[in-house]
């Protein structure tokens, strides 16, 4: 699913108020991040992620791997931190504008 702009902007202002629920170590993209991070969009639909690291590229991949393992889309990210978000297909919580 691809976000139209309108959507991604509406997203962050609801983003804006949370805190990280998920937070990549050292260690990158495990699969018990990736495993943590599906749960949270499944119970959330739109978390921040926190990732650890100095090296830019390296954060850059991370976040581009975890929403490619569970099928979400990035919203945003600034720094250290990504907001990710993908609809739950039986309990949608939050209604996009078209």
């Amino acid at each position: 699913m691809s976000l139209s702009a309108s959507q991604k902007r509406y997203l962050r202002g609801l983003a804006h108020g949370l805190s990280p629920i998920v937070h990549v170590g050292n260690k990158g993209v495990t699969p018990a991040v990736v495993n943590e991070f599906g749960s949270a969009l499944d119970q959330h639909e739109l978390i921040k992620v926190k990732i650890a690291g100095d090296d830019r590229d390296a954060r850059k991949a991370q976040i581009e791997a975890l929403a490619e393992s569970a099928g979400a889309d990035v919203v945003q990210r600034i720094g250290h931190v990504a907001c990710y978000f993908r609809r739950n297909k039986e309990e949608p919580k939050i209604a996009l504008p078209k």
